[in-house]
């Protein structure tokens, strides 16, 4: 299967933080975006050269509560508290490059890969593999599962071209992204199965999961984390 990087999500407790702590830390703001009905979040991104993008992710205070949990953990009372410390780089985005249909590849593997949900806002239209319960993606082992949000989702984009391909272009490039977990080569096996392993670098490190961004901008490196 092949994949690319799609796009870096950081996610915040409303949208304006998340947009001040990417501008702060890379010297542009995200702008656009929209809302998703279906999971009650709104977002903003920006363009990085390559045809991948970062987005901003905060629940909707204006939207009505979804029929299921949002993505991306962000009901999960790890996430809250982990964002109550502030905006941070949760978690990324694989996309599943055609002819390969991640639908039909989900359905081969439904022990592996969460149900791809068809999901649109505006004229654009996407499918994305979220858990059951909103979670994170894990990887299961032999003694336990692992995830924190250094697996990634996997997107297939059901219109042509997809946004990494058409937002602005930036002067801003993703030199490296890095995992850090206490359980790295589980990771590995993960990323390698899904064939995502050459898309990010996983470092054995004690406490909790971490992702961090590396990013070519005009003033030099920046990093999200």
């Amino acid at each position: 299967m092949k994949l690319a990087l799609d796009h870096l999500v950081i996610a915040a407790q409303t949208l304006d933080a998340g947009t001040e702590y990417v501008a702060d830390a890379l010297g542009i703001a995200p702008q656009g975006g929209g809302a998703h009905a279906a999971m009650g979040t709104h977002n903003r991104v920006l363009g990085l050269f390559g045809g991948m993008y970062l987005e901003v992710i905060a629940v909707d205070p204006d939207a009505s509560a979804p029929q299921r949990p949002r993505w991306f953990g962000l009901d999960s009372d790890s996430v809250r508290e982990r964002l109550q410390a502030g905006p941070c780089l949760l978690h990324w985005a694989a996309r599943v490059e055609r002819p390969a249909d991640l639908s039909r590849w989900q359905a081969q593997y439904p022990d592996r890969i969460a149900r791809a949900i068809p999901m649109q806002r505006g004229d654009l239209r996407w499918r994305i593999t979220v858990p059951e319960d909103g979670s994170l993606p894990a990887w299961q082992g032999e003694a336990a599962s692992a995830g924190g949000g250094l697996l990634p989702s996997l997107i297939q984009w059901d219109v042509s071209p997809h946004p990494g391909a058409i937002l602005p272009r930036q002067d801003l490039a993703l030199r490296k992204l890095t995992g850090r977990h206490p359980n790295a080569e589980l990771l590995r096996q993960g990323l390698a199965w899904l064939g995502a392993e050459p898309l990010i670098m996983i470092e054995q490190a004690d406490g909790p999961p971490v992702l961090i961004a590396e990013i070519e901008t005009p003033q030099g490196i920046r990093t999200l984390r």
